[in-house]
């Protein structure tokens, strides 16, 4: 009986342990981030919500500006009318590419500097998982959460204008007419995954890149790197195209190939071209450099310790 109750012990500490799927690994290891980073939903949150208090102080007098739009013309009052969606779109944008900026820069090297490295490492998930879990956020978690509020914040923004407009004894068909919801909901989406997304993927992967790379002061080494080579360049060899190649990305010319633009990105009448969007060398060329940055990342976190 004593042989047999110590050999079951035994034989349970020599049971291997529970294997964790690679799927589940990444699934907990977004959430991780998620529950962590709380400026990705609360900027955006917090972004819309003064936008919408700043609408409601400028529609107190939206008849009369209606009235003086349809003088105008049918343009100028197209453009009276998208102009509030365009700018809660806008703010979407630029938000989302600010958070992911930093969160992309402290992600890496936040938890080096913490020392919280050291406990996430004995944890049975590898580099690969971490930095795919991490890189995710700017390139999936963040782009629909901006999205989600971004085309929130139009339709508290539509409905109230329409109840601006009922209530004064307006007829509210000018604005259901010229504005496709569903199609400004549409290219909003086309957008964001687009450029914000893809065209921008390759200084997402360099500001992880950098966070994984440096000591201190991840914010001036991500900018201080192609500033000094574009500097050196140009003394070197007189040329600007480094520089080119960074204004090109980050001036939306790569618009030029992901639709047929109207007065505004979101205008019902934009036509998409994803076509010609997906067969852009720019495109391809960007996705490189990001796998390769993020591949890099991959190994610096395998051999960076804690500082």
């Amino acid at each position: 009986m004593t042989t047999n109750a110590i050999q079951q012990p035994l034989e349970a500490q020599a049971r291997p342990a529970t294997v964790v799927s690679p799927a589940r690994a990444f699934y907990w290891a977004v959430r991780r981030e998620l529950c962590e980073s709380r400026s990705i939903y609360l900027a955006p949150l917090g972004v819309g919500a003064l936008f919408l208090l700043g609408y409601v102080v400028s529609a107190v007098p939206l008849p009369q500006k209606m009235r003086a739009g349809m003088a105008l013309g049918p343009m100028k009052h197209h453009e009276a009318l998208m102009t509030p969606y365009d700018i809660a779109a806008g703010l979407m944008m630029i938000t989302m590419m600010i958070v992911g900026t930093f969160y992309c820069l402290d992600a890496l090297y936040g938890e080096r500097r913490d020392r919280s490295i050291l406990f996430w490492k004995s944890l049975p998930v590898s580099d690969t998982t971490t930095v795919l879990a991490k890189a995710s956020i700017p390139f999936v978690a963040l782009p629909f959460l901006a999205f989600a509020v971004g085309v929130l914040t139009q339709l508290v923004v539509l409905l109230l204008s329409g109840s601006g407009l009922g209530g004064s004894g307006q007829s509210v068909a000018s604005l259901w007419t010229q504005l496709s919801f569903p199609r400004m909901a549409v290219l909003l989406f086309y957008h964001m995954l687009m450029m914000h997304v893809l065209w921008h993927a390759p200084f997402y992967a360099w500001f992880l890149l950098v966070g994984a790379w440096v000591r201190r002061s991840p914010f001036v080494w991500g900018f201080l790197v192609p500033i000094a080579l574009c500097f050196l360049e140009k003394i070197v060899f007189n040329t600007t195209h480094f520089l080119d190649m960074i204004r090109y990305r980050l001036n939306g010319n790569g618009m030029d190939v992901l639709l047929t633009q109207a007065h505004f990105v979101i205008d019902p009448m934009t036509q998409m071209t994803p076509l010609r969007y997906l067969s852009s060398p720019g495109l391809w060329i960007g996705l490189a450099f990001t796998a390769v940055f993020i591949a890099a990342a991959v190994q610096l976190r395998r051999f960076r310790g804690p500082m």
